[in-house]
């Protein structure tokens, strides 16, 4: 039986044929072949002519497709090819990810680790780093430097090619995608098999104010911006002569009480408290009261014991935080925020935001600068212009993550609603213990397509969660065992270490040195307000305005 590999220089001639399978027609060097009803057919628009009754692929000894002649109405079992796709006789096949999440990463480097460079990987993102947002708390109090988790693509996915771009269309009909560079220009990218990972963005709320003087937390961006700005209140509080203007400078909202709200007012506190008693050391105005206890700033408002210190609220609807945990762990952390000064509210939120601060449910009006929503997320919008069926504004696939008439295509991640197999009915929760391991099962799959392997479909069960809530504070739940204290800390720390795919010392190094030295407090000011803003498609990116 004798073959084209995608690694010769063309296809076979006709002396290559054997007898028994028909003559081809119109099958130019260099084509690709389709399968359609009753036969594979070259891919060429201008040249649909039988490449030969029945001809298929099969596996070569290593793996590789190969084109032969066979009188079967069918793709030949085993090879994973489904109808429609195309295989060149020429180039090699090609994947391309959209997105480098922990889905789209995790996918990357399966498929690396498989084909070893049998099938060309290309991997679309608007930054050339994988973001390990778990970590991402700490990078904005100032614990960890921005590059600790910041893995770089390049660096640690061999054998796959990085495009820089945001994607804004597919032709499904065509196999191709259109993106924008860095630069703004837009071009295409022809694919056989396309994973969708684009991830999610921040949740919008109707609320009056909040898109205009909130602040998201999806991004390295919004997590530098965040970092300097609440530097940049604290200084301007201690400087402020009308002591309501250091207060509110010195107030900090937070709302969404999930991991993320909960991490960030975690380690926001111990961040501005640390600031505090840097510009009290400094003798700067407003951080103690004078000795008679008067004030001498203009307004003649008396201190308080409390005057110079700041003031984080963590807002959230639900009755109790961190609803997904159980109510023993919801407690523990609740009562370590509160200890530690965290105004805690539940069953409470923003009515409306303004400059000057925020309106609660309840009727307060809270005088800030500082409005962080920690809300929620959504599946980028990328996913709803795609044209495909969706639920709850997901990607719909099956199983094996797959989307439903168009076995080339795959999705996981935050972007699909993938059928939990633990949970009949239900669909997989947005979380990154889920992505990390779909676009594992999605890159293996993948691979399968290709005579690699054995395609699976998704199931995983839950592995537990962990939230640090700063210096040796945590609450875990591995493996369904709940912790607390310390020990959950350090559960937690190794947990991030052993699922960072880079940069581990650096992390560990930065941890031990925030152990024994002070925060640094410069601001760098790489990241302006208008940059981030909270509606943004793209909170990986920070906006630069149109000249």
């Amino acid at each position: 039986m004798l073959a084209a590999t995608p690694s010769r220089p063309g296809p076979p001639g006709e002396e290559d044929q054997p007898a028994s399978c028909p003559a081809r027609t119109g099958s130019p060097s260099g084509s690709a072949a389709r399968w359609q009803e009753g036969g594979w057919t070259t891919g060429r628009p201008d040249d649909s002519g039988p490449v030969g009754a029945g001809a298929g692929f099969r596996r070569g000894p290593r793996g590789e497709l190969r084109l032969f002649c066979d009188r079967r109405p069918e793709p030949p079992e085993g090879t994973g090819l489904v109808p429609g796709e195309e295989v060149s006789a020429v180039s090699r096949s090609r994947i391309v990810i959209v997105g480098a999440g922990f889905a789209g990463y995790q996918a990357a480097r399966t498929l690396s680790r498989t084909l070893r460079g049998a099938v060309e990987i290309v991997l679309v993102n608007p930054n050339d780093y994988f973001l390990y947002m778990p970590l991402l708390p700490e990078v904005a109090s100032g614990m960890l430097e921005p590059r600790r988790v910041s893995v770089s693509l390049a660096g640690t996915l061999p054998r796959v090619r990085l495009v820089l771009g945001e994607v804004d269309d597919v032709d499904f009909d065509r196999r191709r995608l259109r993106y924008v560079d860095p630069e703004g220009r837009s071009s295409q990218l022809d694919y056989d098999r396309l994973l969708l990972t684009v991830g999610s963005v921040n949740k919008l709320l109707p609320i009056p104010g909040v898109a205009e003087h909130a602040h998201g937390f999806r991004g390295m961006p919004e997590a530098l911006y965040l970092r300097d700005h609440v530097n940049r209140q604290i200084a301007l509080a201690a400087g402020a002569d009308d002591e309501r203007e250091a207060e509110a400078r010195r107030t900090f909202v937070v709302v969404g009480a999930g991991y993320t709200g909960t991490e960030v007012a975690a380690h926001g506190k111990m961040f501005t408290d640390s600031l505090a008693r840097q510009h009290s050391r400094n003798g700067s105005s407003g951080d103690e009261p004078s000795e008679d206890g008067r004030d001498d700033r203009p307004d003649g408002r008396r201190r308080t014991k409390d005057a110079g210190r700041s003031r984080w609220m963590l807002l959230d609807i639900a009755p109790r935080i961190l609803p997904e945990l159980d109510q023993r762990l919801s407690d523990t952390a609740d009562k370590v925020l509160r200890k530690r000064g965290v105004d805690v509210r539940t069953g409470t939120s923003v009515k409306e935001a303004t400059s000057e601060g925020v309106l609660l449910d309840d009727g307060e009006f809270v005088p800030t600068r500082s409005l962080i929503w920690c809300v929620g997320v959504r599946p980028d919008p990328l996913v709803q212009d795609l044209g495909l069926e969706t639920q709850q504004g997901r990607l719909v696939v099956d199983e094996y993550l797959r989307v439903p008439g168009h076995p080339e295509v795959m999705a996981c991640g935050d972007a699909a609603a993938v059928p939990d197999l633990t949970r009949p009915g239900e669909i997989t929760p947005m979380t990154a213990q889920h992505a990390v391991r779909q676009g594992k099962t999605a890159g293996r799959n993948l691979a399968a397509s290709f005579g690699h392997g054995v395609s699976r479909p998704y199931k995983h069960h839950d592995l537990g969660f962990m939230v640090d809530l700063g210096g040796v504070q945590a609450a875990a739940n591995p493996l369904r065992v709940p912790l607390s204290g310390p020990l959950a800390n350090l559960v937690t720390r190794g947990y991030h270490l052993a699922s960072m795919p880079g940069n581990r010392i650096r992390v560990l190094a930065d941890w031990a040195l925030d152990a024994v030295l002070p925060r640094q407090a410069a601001q760098l000011g790489l990241v302006r307000s208008w940059s981030v803003p909270l509606e943004s498609s793209s909170p990986e990116v920070a906006r630069v305005p149109a000249p």
